[in-house]
């Protein structure tokens, strides 16, 4: 999960050649990185439709695969306020299957510095003020909690990721969500009601007792920084609280990961929006191939596309658990 200070995890070593390569220093730079630079200007001249040519998507993968094993992964912070606009609309249409006055219970795992968890507040609460949100905000770190608890941001708070936090919020919705004193926001006292702020650890196989039955489990953006194997552990843990019949939503993971999880498990991807969530998040997509935690562009050709491409799944069913 998230913290404050970076975490370094060592790359994956699945492809045992290419990681010797990508690892390789010459006079203390390294070829691999060049490599990727020099690809990267140059596909950036390329039209869309040669991209998308079945050859020319292969040879993207194997740059990405590049790219992952020449990274030395670590955890960061850096993040924007309603990030994934899709994905939020998704929750939005779940909570409103809810009865009126009726209680959703929401765990964000990795909540990092809160704008995921006020995003979310913010979208439900808005359109189904009715319903009582319960929400456990899980993160590693303690001071990155009580950063998120505090709810005051700053445009540079998020200065890792080289924007602002407030980035995509129009300047409506800044009204809507914050008090500001010059350009210093905190987060509305509505939307910090009901939240528990919780130390803990995703891969913590206790993680289902602490946090007891959720409606909707949220593990989105630090499973990416893991190893396969690690990330594949964690993802089985994470799933445990969901009630049957609830929701996870999983995004910023390694494809392959997530997809042998889901088939194994049985989940159910959910189908609406799911190109919409795929390419909601602009950090994401944009990175691909060239960092770690880039997300291929979706293709409706795979036989298994809507379990691949989608970040939110049913699980299971009260009368199948």
């Amino acid at each position: 999960m998230r913290s404050e200070n970076f975490i370094v995890i060592n790359s994956e070593v699945s492809h045992p050649i290419l990681a010797k390569a990508a690892r390789l220093q010459v006079l203390g730079k390294s070829p691999a990185g060049f490599y990727l630079r020099l690809n990267k200007r140059i596909w950036e001249h390329l039209p869309s439709r040669v991209r998308d040519l079945h050859s020319v998507r292969s040879y993207e993968a194997w740059l990405h695969t590049l790219a992952c094993l020449s990274a030395k992964r670590q955890q960061f912070f850096g993040t924007f306020f309603l990030r994934n606009r899709p994905a939020l609309e998704l929750m939005r249409r779940l909570a409103g299957q809810k009865p009126h006055g009726s209680t959703l219970r929401i765990a964000v795992l990795g909540c990092s510095i809160g704008a995921e968890v006020y995003s979310i507040l913010w979208t439900i609460r808005s359109a189904r003020p009715d319903l009582k949100v319960i929400l456990e905000a899980v993160d590693i770190s303690k001071d990155i909690l009580s950063f998120a608890e505090k709810g005051i941001y700053t445009p540079d708070t998020s200065e890792l990721v080289g924007a602002s936090i407030f980035e995509r919020l129009t300047k409506a919705e800044m009204v809507e969500m914050f008090d500001w004193e010059g350009d210093r926001a905190k987060v509305k006292s509505w939307l910090r009601e009901g939240i528990t702020w919780r130390l803990g650890d995703a891969t913590d196989p206790e993680l289902v007792e602490i946090l007891g039955p959720q409606d909707i489990v949220v593990a989105s953006n630090f499973l990416c920084h893991m190893s396969r194997a690690d990330a594949e552990k964690c993802l089985r843990n994470v799933v445990q609280p969901v009630s049957p019949g609830g929701y996870l939503f999983v995004s910023g993971i390694d494809l392959d990961v997530r997809t042998k999880v889901a088939l194994d498990l049985g989940w159910e991807p959910v189908r609406e929006l799911i190109a919409e969530i795929h390419d909601g998040d602009r950090s994401l997509r944009a990175d691909w191939p060239w960092a770690w935690w880039g997300l291929e562009p979706l293709n409706r050709k795979r036989h298994d596309w809507q379990t691949r491409y989608a970040a939110a799944f049913r699980i299971g069913s009260p009368e199948r658990r």
